[in-house]
C-alpha cells in the first residue's frame, strides 16, 4: 500500500515480523463482550506481525435461537470481542488488519425487523405519524458444505438459497479524544461499517487514535445485500483469524480497504451525499500520495472508472465504499 513498502527498512521490518510472529488465541466469555468502542484495558496484546484467532457472537448475542424468541431477550446490539492492543501503535500511525479466514459457527443465521430500525421504518431521524413496522424474526439454514443459506418466507411457502459471503459487520478501533461510541455506529474509527470488504482476501487500514490502537470486532454476517435495508444481515457468530501490523507515522483520516486488484476508501456520515464526498476525497488523497497523480487528475480519473456501493443506510451514519481498479493507476 505505502511507498515505504519497497525500502530496505521495510524489508528488514518484515523479516523481523516473520521471526517474531506469534499466534494469539482468545475466547471471550459473555461478561467480556463490549458494546462500545472506547479506550479501555485490552483483553490481549499483539505484536506487529502476530496472528489473532478468536470468535465473535452474532449481533443479538447468540440469544435468538428458535421460534418464539423475541428481541426483548437481546441485552445489547452488536456485542464486540476485544479490544486487542497492538504493541507500539500510537496516535498518528495506521493499523493494518489482514483478514485471513472467517468461519461461520452456527447451523442457523438470524434476520429481523426491529421497530424503529431499518431504511423503510420510522426512526428518530425520520419520524412519521404511522406506526412502526412489527417485529419479525427469520431463521436461515446454513449449509457450509454447499456454501449457501436458505431464506424461508414467513407468509408463504417460498424459499430460496443465498450464497454465503461471511464478513465482519463491525471492525474498528478506539475513537479519538477518549470518546466512547456505540457498537452500532460507523465512523472515522471504523466500527459498524457493514462493508462486505471486511472478509478474507482484503486488508483493512484504520487510523490509530489511542495508544495500542485497541481493535474491536463483531457482528458476523453470513451474507448481506447492499444497504442492509431492513436493518440486519444474515447474523451469525464467526470464528476469526486475522493478522495485524502497523505503519508508523502514516496518518489516515478514514478507513481504507485494499486487495490484489483494487483500493477502496470508506465514508461514514449523514446525509448520504456527505458520506460519498468523504469516500471520494479520501480516495483522491490516497491516489495523490501513493501513486503520484495530482488531485485533480485523480478526481477526473475517478469520475470515469470509479466504483461505489452503499454498504449500509440504517445506522446512525450511512456508509459508502468507493474504489478503483489498480490497473487504471500508475505502476508503483
Amino acid at each position: 500500500m505505502w511507498r515505504v513498502a519497497g525500502t530496505m527498512l521495510a524489508c528488514a521490518l518484515a523479516a523481523a515480523h516473520v521471526a517474531a510472529q506469534q499466534v494469539v488465541r482468545y475466547t471471550p466469555a459473555d461478561k467480556d463482550l463490549k458494546f462500545l468502542y472506547a479506550t479501555v484495558p485490552p483483553v490481549a496484546t499483539l505484536n506487529p506481525g502476530d496472528t489473532l484467532e478468536t470468535n465473535t457472537v452474532d449481533a443479538f448475542g447468540n440469544v435468538i435461537r428458535k421460534a418464539g424468541d423475541t428481541m426483548a431477550m437481546v441485552k445489547g446490539d452488536n456485542p464486540l470481542t476485544g479490544p486487542f492492543a497492538i504493541a507500539g501503535a500510537e496516535p498518528g500511525d495506521t493499523l493494518v488488519v489482514k483478514i485471513l479466514d472467517l468461519a461461520i459457527e452456527s447451523p442457523r443465521g438470524v434476520g429481523a425487523l426491529a421497530p424503529g430500525f431499518g431504511a423503510l421504518n420510522t426512526t428518530s431521524y425520520t419520524p412519521m405519524l404511522n406506526a412502526n413496522l412489527p417485529e419479525k424474526i427469520w431463521f436461515y439454514d446454513i449449509d457450509a458444505r454447499a456454501n449457501q443459506a436458505t431464506f424461508h418466507a414467513l407468509d408463504s411457502s417460498f424459499s430460496v438459497n443465498i450464497p454465503l459471503q461471511p464478513f465482519l459487520g463491525c471492525i474498528g478501533v478506539a475513537p479519538a479524544g477518549g470518546e466512547a461510541r456505540s457498537s452500532i455506529v460507523p465512523a472515522e474509527f471504523g466500527g459498524n461499517m457493514d462493508a462486505h470488504e471486511a472478509r478474507p482476501g482484503y486488508t483493512l487500514y484504520l487510523p490509530v487514535s489511542a495508544p495500542g490502537a485497541l481493535l474491536y470486532i463483531g457482528d458476523g454476517h453470513a451474507a448481506q445485500g447492499d444497504g442492509e435495508v431492513a436493518g440486519t444481515a444474515i447474523e451469525v457468530p464467526l470464528r476469526v483469524r486475522l493478522q495485524v501490523d502497523i505503519v508508523k507515522r502514516k496518518k489516515i483520516a478514514w478507513p481504507r480497504f485494499e486487495n490484489d486488484s483494487s483500493i477502496m476508501a470508506v465514508g461514514a456520515y449523514r446525509p448520504l451525499d456527505d458520506a460519498l464526498r468523504i469516500a471520494f476525497s479520501e480516495l483522491v488523497s490516497w491516489i495523490h500520495a501513493d501513486y503520484g497523480l495530482s488531485e485533480l487528475d485523480a478526481y477526473e480519473l475517478l469520475s470515469k472508472v470509479a466504483r461505489i456501493h452503499l454498504a449500509e443506510m440504517v445506522d446512525p451514519n450511512y456508509v459508502v465504499v468507493a474504489g478503483i481498479d489498480k490497473r487504471y493507476l500508475p505502476k508503483k
